[in-house]
C-alpha cells in the first residue's frame, strides 16, 4: 500500500481524536489570546544610504561588490539594535526615573520583590540607577525591532508596548539619536583623521628631507653623474642616464657599424667571385677588356685572309699580349686594395672593441656602485609619493570641514497607532487551529505506533507472510452471524463465497478436500468461518462436514443449533459407530459432528492415531472435511489437528489481533511444518478502518436488495 494512503487511513480512523485535540487547543488559545493585554506597534521608515568614508585615498586591488554593500547594512542593521543606541533613547526619554515606563513592562528594577509605590519620578542612587539603566536598556531592545525592506534601502523601525503613545515616543527617538551617533561618529573618524595626517605628515617631511640628502651625498661621493632622459612619466618622475651609459651606447652602435665593414670586406677580399664582381664595376678594367675585344676581332679578320706570320697580323699579336698583361696587372692591383681595405675594417673594429670593453667595465663599476644610489632613490621616491597622497587627502579634509553630507534620512516619521498590533485574534485562532491539528496529528500516529492492533487488511501479508484470502464484514448489531450466514445475498455470505474462490487457487486440485480453522486466540470468529466455509462448500452441491475439534471450548454444536451429547470425544475414545456421531447440518449436503462430551485431558486425545482415521474416513464419505481447531497460541491442538489435514486456514480479528500476537502464532505453525493457505479476516469494519468505499457499496447493495 502506498505509504501516504496508509497515513490518510490512520488519520481518518483517528479523525474524532485529532478534532477533540485540535478543539481543546483551540480553545486554550482563544482564552490566551482574550487574556493578553493589547500591544501597540509604531513603525518608522528609514533609508540608509551606501557611504564609505576613506582615510586615505588608495584603491582597492578588487572593485567594490554587493558582498561589501551586504556587510555595510549589516552593520547598520546591528547598530540600529546596538546597547549604546538604547542607552541614549534611555537618556533622551528620560526612562531611567520614570516608574510608570517599568510598571508598563511589570518589571521590577529595583529587585524589591514588588512594585512601585506611588511616586513617579524618585531620587536614586548611584548604583540603582545603574541598575535601572540595564533594566531599562533590556526593555528597549526586547521590543524594538529592524526590518529591511528587501531590494532597496530602506529599513522599517518598530516599536511595540501597551501604550501607543509611548511607542511612537521610542521609535521618534531612536531614529533620531542614530542619525546623531552616525554623524558624530563620523566627525570624530574625521578629527582624528586630521590629527593622524599632520602628525604623518611631519613625520614624512623629515623622511623624504633625510632620504634626498643622504641620495645627493652618495652621489657626489661616488662620482655618480646622471642626465634626465625625456619627458616626466605619470608619477612625474623624469627618467635619468649616466654619461658612461650614452657614450656606451653610442660606441656600441660604431662597433657594430665597423664590424659590418669588416664583414664586407672580408668578403671581398676573401674569393675570386668577389674580386670579380669588383672587377666588373672597375672602369679602366672596363676599357682595356673592351680595346683587347675590338684588336681580337680585327686579328680574327686578318687571319681569315693571312698567314699569323703577316706584319699587320704580327703586330696585331703583339698588342692583344700588351694588353692582356695590362689587365692582369689591373687585376691584381684591384685585389691588393680589397685586402687594405679589410686590414683597415679590421684594425677600426679591434680598437673600437677595445674600448667598448674598456666602458663596460666602467659601466659594471657604476652599476656596483649605484646598488646603493638607487636604493636610496627609491626610499626618496616612496618617501615624496606618500608625502604627496597624505599632503592631497589632508587638503580635502580640511575642504570637507570634517562633517560631510549624512547619509541617513526618516522618510516617515512614527505616528501613534490607531488599532492595536497583537493579539491578532484571527491570526492567533488559525494559528491555535493549525497547530491543534498538527498536535492531534502527532498523537494520532503515537498512539498508531502503542496500538499493534490489525485494523488494515494490506497490512496481513506484510506481517504473516500469508496471502489474504478474504474480509468479512461486521455483523450488524441487531443481525445474528447464523441469520447472516442464512441469507445468500448477506455481506457475510458474500464475503465467504469469495474467500471459497481463494480457497480454489490453494492447491492444484482446488479447494483443500480437508483443511482446519484456526486463530491466534479465542473468539475471533474462527468457528463461524469454518461453518460458513462449509455451508458455502454445501450450497456449490458438494457433500461437506464441519468437525468440531475445540474439545475445550467447543462452539459449533451452537452455531448450528444442535446437542453436544455426542461427537468427536465420543470417536477419539473409542467410539466407531461414526454414523451415530454425525448429524444433519444447517443446509443441504451439510452434516456437522459437534465436539462431544469434554475430556480431562483433550490434548491426549488429539495426538493419539485415531484422529487420523477419523479424518480418513470423513474424506472417504464426504466430498470436504472442515475442522474446528483450537486457537494457536498457548496450546499443541491446533498444531497437532493441522499436522493431520491438507491445509491450513487462519483467522484474524480486525481492530482486535495484536500484531506481535499473529507473527508468533504463524511462526509456531511454520516452526512444525505447516503452512497456512491464507488468512482470513472476521468481523471487519469498513467504515472504522477506512478502507474504502468498495465494502459499503458492495455488500450494502446485498442487504437492500434482500429487504426488497
Amino acid at each position: 500500500m502506498p505509504l501516504l494512503l496508509r497515513y490518510w487511513r490512520v488519520i481518518v480512523r483517528r479523525r474524532w481524536l485529532i478534532l477533540a485535540i485540535a478543539a481543546a487547543v483551540l480553545l486554550f488559545g482563544l482564552i490566551i489570546t482574550l487574556l493578553t493585554t493589547s500591544q501597540y506597534t509604531a513603525n518608522s521608515t528609514v533609508e540608509i544610504s551606501r557611504q564609505q568614508d576613506r582615510v586615505v585615498e588608495v584603491d582597492e586591488v578588487k572593485p567594490e561588490s554587493s558582498f561589501v554593500d551586504q556587510e555595510f547594512y549589516q552593520t547598520q542593521y546591528s547598530l540600529l539594535e546596538a546597547r549604546s543606541l538604547a542607552e541614549a533613547v534611555v537618556t533622551d526619554l528620560r526612562l531611567v526615573s520614570n516608574n510608570d515606563f517599568f510598571e508598563m513592562f511589570g518589571v521590577d528594577p529595583d529587585q524589591s520583590g514588588g512594585l512601585f509605590g506611588n511616586e513617579r519620578n524618585v531620587r536614586l542612587t548611584r548604583e540603582q540607577r545603574d541598575q535601572r539603566m540595564r533594566e531599562a536598556v533590556k526593555i528597549l531592545l526586547d521590543n524594538v525591532g529592524v526590518s529591511p525592506i528587501r531590494g532597496s534601502r530602506l529599513v522599517v523601525l518598530s516599536f511595540t508596548s501597551p501604550d501607543p503613545e509611548f511607542s511612537a515616543k521610542v521609535v521618534n527617538s531612536w531614529t533620531k539619536n542614530f542619525i546623531n551617533q552616525t554623524l558624530a561618529r563620523r566627525y570624530e573618524a574625521t578629527s582624528y583623521a586630521r590629527a593622524f595626517l599632520e602628525e604623518r605628515l611631519n613625520q614624512l617631511r623629515a623622511r623624504l628631507e633625510d632620504s634626498e640628502r643622504a641620495l645627493v651625498t652618495y652621489a657626489e661621493r661616488q662620482q655618480i653623474i646622471n642626465l634626465p632622459r625625456g619627458a616626466p612619466n605619470a608619477e612625474g618622475r623624469v627618467a635619468e642616464s649616466s654619461i658612461i651609459t650614452e657614450d656606451l651606447i653610442a660606441l656600441n652602435q660604431a662597433l657594430a657599424e665597423a664590424t659590418a665593414d669588416r664583414i664586407a670586406a672580408a668578403s671581398r677580399s676573401g674569393t675570386t667571385a668577389d674580386a670579380s664582381r669588383e672587377a666588373l664595376t672597375n672602369q679602366t678594367l672596363t676599357a682595356l677588356r673592351e680595346k683587347r675585344a675590338e684588336l681580337a676581332a680585327n686579328y680574327s679578320k686578318l687571319l681569315a685572309q693571312f698567314q699569323p706570320d703577316y706584319p699587320p697580323a704580327m703586330a696585331l699579336a703583339a698588342q692583344l699580349q700588351q694588353l692582356d698583361h695590362s689587365i692582369t696587372s689591373e687585376e691584381a692591383r684591384i685585389r691588393r686594395s680589397l685586402g687594405s681595405e679589410y686590414v683597415s675594417a679590421s684594425r677600426r673594429e679591434t680598437q673600437l672593441r677595445e674600448k667598448v670593453n674598456d666602458l663596460k667595465e666602467q659601466m659594471l663599476d657604476q652599476r656596483r656602485r649605484s646598488i646603493q644610489y638607487n636604493i636610496y632613490q627609491r626610499e626618496a621616491d616612496t618617501n615624496r609619493q606618500l608625502y604627496d597622497a597624505l599632503l592631497q587627502r589632508y587638503k580635502e579634509i580640511g575642504v570637507a570641514g570634517g562633517v560631510g553630507n549624512n547619509n541617513i534620512s526618516v522618510i516617515d516619521s512614527a505616528k501613534v497607532p490607531d488599532k492595536p498590533s497583537s493579539p491578532r485574534i484571527a491570526i492567533n485562532v488559525f494559528l491555535a487551529l493549525l497547530g491543534g491539528l498538527g498536535l492531534g496529528v502527532a498523537v494520532a500516529f503515537l498512539l498508531e505506533q502503542i496500538d499493534e492492533a490489525i485494523r488494515d487488511p494490506s497490512v496481513i501479508p506484510e506481517i504473516t507472510g500469508l496471502p489474504l484470502l478474504g474480509i468479512v464484514p461486521m455483523t450488524a448489531a441487531d443481525e445474528d452471524a447464523r441469520q447472516a450466514l442464512d441469507d445468500p445475498k448477506s455481506a457475510q455470505s458474500e464475503a465467504y463465497l469469495s474467500i471459497r474462490t481463494s480457497l480454489q487457487f490453494a492447491t492444484d486440485h482446488g479447494v483443500p478436500r480437508s483443511f482446519t480453522v484456526t486463530s491466534t486466540r479465542a473468539s475471533e470468529g474462527k468457528s463461524t468461518t469454518a461453518l460458513a466455509l462449509a455451508q458455502s462448500l454445501a450450497r456449490a452441491k458438494r457433500t461437506a462436514i464441519l468437525v468440531d475439534c475445540d474439545l475445550r471450548s467447543p462452539s459449533v454444536h451452537k452455531l448450528a443449533d444442535m446437542s453436544n451429547k455426542f461427537g468427536t470425544s465420543n470417536f477419539l475414545s473409542g467410539d466407531d459407530d461414526i454414523d451415530r456421531l454425525i448429524a444433519l447440518g444447517p443446509c443441504e449436503g451439510l452434516s456437522v459432528m459437534a465436539a462431544g462430551p469434554m475430556p480431562p485431558i483433550a490434548g491426549d486425545l488429539l495426538s493419539g492415531p485415531r484422529l487420523q482415521m477419523m479424518v480418513d474416513e470423513l474424506q472417504r464419505r464426504f466430498d470436504y472435511v472442515i475442522i474446528d481447531s483450537p486457537p494457536v497460541l498457548g496450546l499443541a491442538d491446533a498444531i497437532i489437528i493441522g499436522s493431520r489435514v491438507e491445509a491450513v486456514v487462519y483467522a484474524i480479528e480486525a481492530n482486535s489481533t495484536k500484531r506481535g500476537m499473529a507473527r508468533t502464532a504463524v511462526a509456531r505453525l511454520r516452526q512444525a511444518g505447516i503452512t497456512p493457505v491464507g488468512v482470513v479476516m472476521t468481523k471487519f469494519e469498513a467504515r472504522k478502518a477506512q478502507y474504502g468505499y468498495g465494502y459499503d457499496y458492495g455488500y450494502g447493495y446485498g442487504r437492500k436488495d434482500a429487504e426488497v
